[in-house]
């Protein structure tokens, strides 16, 4: 938890005109309105993604940058998809 602590405070402190997210350079204030949104539940999504993934992660901040990027977006069809497939819908 620490160094996802860390990893939000250097996004969030950082100067640079643009930050690197998924491979594309993004406007800073783009993406530091999307991190200043996460919150306990958004964390422990990424958290489960991350114990859920099988594959091997060869650059793990750059992983999480853009999982943390991605939650707000992506959190509800993830719990919609877990749900309609415990559930058989």
């Amino acid at each position: 938890m620490d160094e996802i602590t860390e990893l939000i405070v250097d996004v969030l402190c950082s100067t640079r005109p643009t930050l690197r997210i998924d491979g594309e350079d993004l406007p800073a204030a783009q993406v530091k309105e999307r991190f200043y949104r996460l919150d306990s539940g958004y964390l422990e999504y990424v958290f489960g993604c991350l114990r859920n993934n099988t594959t091997q992660i060869r650059n793990i901040r750059a992983y999480l940058l853009t999982a943390l990027y991605n939650a707000p977006m992506t959190i509800n069809n993830y719990y919609q998809a877990a749900v309609q497939h415990d559930f058989g819908t």
